[in-house]
């Protein structure tokens, strides 16, 4: 506790190597926080001060605290093709509003092995022109993978845009069975 009386927040955090590359799992102890594609080096570096900055304290390496060893557990079942969903306490508190609302929509409504588009996924909450803002929150996904921005394609049938980028978002969609295995 700090010398309010208040338990401080606490932010622990872990690289794990995977078929897409390093991903950063941050946690709270409110549950997985942040997911971060392509983790190594100044990418890790900057996604620590934004974790810092957003949360007001300094995320602790702990790849052995209970939660993040969970999530690893999940994470490398799920990349070998062996777990189809994630059962992980999740920390919202990196976003919210309407971009909250469709990611939550997303983790509960589009299933491993499907696509939605995103003027779909914005009717599911309500607002059925607001197809660009859907875009917008998958771009602001702090919890990619777990809530699977990847899932989300365009009406006309392109892939889309993805924050860990166009041949991450295929390699998943690949391993769901969405798309056949990228040749190269």
């Amino acid at each position: 506790m700090d010398s309010n009386g208040q338990y401080e927040q606490r932010i622990v955090w872990t690289v794990i190597d995977t078929g897409i590359g390093p991903l950063l799992l941050a946690a709270t102890r409110d549950g997985l926080v942040n997911v971060v594609f392509h983790a190594t080096g100044a990418v890790r570096r900057k996604a620590l001060e934004r974790l810092a900055a957003r949360l007001g304290t300094e995320p602790v390496e702990a790849p052995g605290s209970p939660l993040l060893t969970e999530a690893i557990r999940q994470m490398e079942a799920y990349f070998a093709g062996r777990r189809r969903d994630f059962d992980l306490p999740l920390d919202w508190s990196l976003i919210s509003g309407f971009n909250r609302e469709v990611l939550r929509e997303l983790v509960s409504g589009v299933r491993y092995g499907s696509v939605v588009g995103y003027g779909d996924l914005a009717g599911r909450v309500g607002q059925p022109g607001a197809a660009q803002a859907v875009g917008t929150a998958m771009g602001a996904n702090p919890l990619p993978v777990v809530v699977p921005c990847h899932r989300v394609v365009g009406s006309d049938g392109g892939i889309g845009g993805f924050g860990g980028g166009v041949d991450t978002k295929r390699q998943l969609l690949a391993l769901e069975g969405v798309l056949p295995e990228p040749l190269f």
